[in-house]
This record gives C-alpha cells, sequence and structure tokens, in this order.
C-alpha cells in the first residue's frame, strides 16, 4: 500500500512538470559530403582589359577580406511563429557561416535564440533555446566543430523590435550568430 503510494505521488510530480504544447521537431539536412563552389574569377591579359577564353583563376580570400565579407552577410535566422525549424531561405545564411567558422579553427560563436513577448518566461526559454541549438545542430551538421559554438536562449528578454503588432514579432522571433 505503501509501495503504491509513492509510485502515485512520483507520477503525479512528473505529469505536473511536462507540457501540452508540442513544438515542431527539427528537419535538420546533413550536408557535410558536400562540396562547396569556391568563388572564381575570369583571368584578363596585359592590363586585364581582355578576358581570355575559358580561364579561370580561383580567388584565395584573405582573413581581412573574409571578415568583411562576413561583416556584410546577415548574422540572423528568423522563424515562424512557435516553431524552431530553419526556413529554407535561410540556408545559405547558415551555409556562409559554417565556411567561415571553419576557416578559423581559433574562430568561437554563440548563437542566441529569442522569442516573441507571447508565451511565458520558461516557455520562451525553452523556444528560444531549441531555435538557437537548431542553428548550432546545422553549422555542426556543415562540419563545424561542437568546440567552436555556444548556444544561449534569451527568450523574451531582448527584443529587437518593441512593440505588439505583427511585424515587430516576426523580427523578435529570431537566432543570433554573433562572433567571439
Amino acid at each position: 500500500m505503501k509501495r503504491t503510494l509513492v509510485i502515485l505521488g512520483v507520477v503525479a510530480v512528473l505529469s505536473a512538470c511536462g507540457s501540452a504544447v508540442k513544438l515542431d521537431p527539427v528537419p535538420v539536412v546533413d550536408k557535410s559530403g558536400t562540396s562547396t563552389s569556391s568563388a572564381g574569377m575570369v583571368a584578363g591579359q596585359g592590363d586585364g582589359s581582355a578576358v581570355s577564353k575559358g580561364a579561370v583563376a580561383s580567388v584565395d580570400l584573405g582573413k581581412s577580406a573574409q571578415d568583411m565579407a562576413m561583416q556584410s552577410t546577415t548574422r540572423v535566422v528568423y522563424f515562424d511563429y512557435d516553431s524552431f525549424v530553419i526556413r529554407p531561405e535561410f540556408q545559405s545564411v547558415i551555409e556562409s557561416h559554417a565556411k567561415y567558422i571553419r576557416s578559423d579553427k581559433a574562430r568561437k560563436v554563440v548563437i542566441e535564440g529569442h522569442t516573441d513577448e507571447r508565451g511565458g518566461r520558461e516557455y520562451n526559454l525553452a523556444l528560444g533555446q531549441k531555435r538557437a541549438d537548431a542553428v548550432r545542430k546545422a553549422l555542426s551538421l556543415l562540419g563545424v566543430p561542437e568546440a567552436q559554438l555556444e548556444s544561449v536562449s534569451f527568450g523574451k528578454e531582448k527584443p529587437a523590435a518593441l512593440g505588439s503588432s505583427e511585424a515587430d514579432m516576426e523580427k523578435n522571433r529570431r537566432a543570433e550568430i554573433s562572433y567571439r
């Protein structure tokens, strides 16, 4: 009898910890086996005004040129309402950051997950963490070592846009890639 009451008590406590809100699973595609094309330019002859047929020279971007290129690249991945699925239009953003991070083993990245103002604090912290983890998982599948990545959630605590309009809330449902 005592054992049955203890088991029922444990079940009651564990069921109180559960959430009725179901989140979408993260569909992540493993692209680590694919090759990425390097940037190239057509090589000229003489002063560079004439272009030779089919001559293509590869361009090796130095670290400073890569750093400037990444400054102009967006560092934000936006999400749909109540979701942590990476939208297809942000796949190229993640791929460019993965290539940049892999180029320097000392580079550290923090992925910050954010939500809009709807929902409770705990739920939004969990959703923000799942958004940051989704971007982290996508980067790691593209060959970025886990030691270079960190994910953290801010939930609704650091909004990008203040206001309650749908446009403002769309700007707040995001994951930001920050370099340290």
